[in-house]
């Protein structure tokens, strides 16, 4: 990558670094020469990201596995600490640790709870951390905060789950007109967008894409400086997505019934739809 923020001895700090996403993308920096810290919870799946992002290292013990719990304040700022006493500020923080806890309207609290600490709360601490020392370093750097689609569309099935990633959507808008409006920052921020990807211990299915897909299509959308970083994938194309989240813009101006896409009343009408 030419981009300056994405080169050799500079910083990236990745969280939920353990698998899917997170874990290729820790690669993927350490393979450009970066330091790259993963943070994630303690166990085997963290050590082995980090062996793995280590064997792509020009340098592997630039590679460091950072235990860590992303709802916990007090253990990010530790974990924000420790790398700003290395490298002063990460060119790159990828707040991408989420959990899929949660469920309906009526799922327990404890559920809630878990989705909001990590989903939301974890990107809120990872900006809140390492944030004020990346703008004060003054350098180019990215701060990535990796939504979903079901954050946007809001389809049936998992409320908490979507509840948290549209707060992130919102939170990471707001987090880039304070960075543009900030005089002297030369910080941004992106929401990086997944499509339907294979993850965790899943079996890959055709129509999906692989993590270092998604890795390699942010790559493209940091340089080219976008904002919304919204991935394709096997079985949906960029023409669907953009028709799916216009038709529920459109239940707010047209007055429709929330989540029409999904009444029966309108399918006729979202079939035919051509935004």
């Amino acid at each position: 990558m030419p981009h300056p923020a994405i080169a050799r001895d500079k910083a990236a700090v990745v969280t939920g670094a353990a698998s899917g996403i997170g874990k290729a993308a820790a690669a993927r920096f350490a393979g450009v020469g970066m330091r790259v810290y993963l943070l994630d919870l303690p166990g085997p799946a963290l050590d082995a990201a980090r062996d793995e992002a280590a064997r792509a290292a020009t340098e592997p013990d630039h590679v460091v596995a950072l235990p860590c719990d992303v709802s916990d304040e007090a253990e990010m700022r530790r974990a924000a600490q420790r790398v700003i006493s290395v490298c002063t500020a990460p060119s790159i923080l990828m707040n991408n640790a989420v959990t899929r806890t949660g469920g309906g309207v009526w799922n327990p609290w404890a559920d809630w709870k878990k989705a909001v600490d990590v989903n939301l709360w974890g990107v809120i601490n990872g900006v809140r951390s390492f944030g004020p020392a990346m703008i004060s370093a003054g350098a180019r750097a990215f701060v990535v905060n990796v939504g979903s689609k079901q954050g946007i569309t809001n389809p049936p099935g998992n409320a908490a789950y979507n509840v948290t990633k549209a707060a992130v959507k919102t939170f990471t808008e707001a987090l880039q007109h304070d960075l543009r409006t900030t005089p002297g920052c030369r910080v941004s921020a992106h929401l990086l967008i997944p499509g339907w990807t294979t993850t965790g211990d899943r079996a890959h299915q055709p129509g999906a894409w692989l993590p270092e897909q998604v890795v390699d299509y942010m790559l493209s959308g940091l340089e080219a400086g976008d904002f919304y970083i919204l991935c394709p994938d096997g079985e949906t194309t960029a023409e669907m997505d953009r028709k799916r989240i216009l038709w529920g813009a459109g239940d707010i101006t047209e007055n429709r019934s929330p989540l029409s896409r999904w009444d029966p009343v309108y399918k006729d009408a979202f079939d035919t739809f051509e935004p």
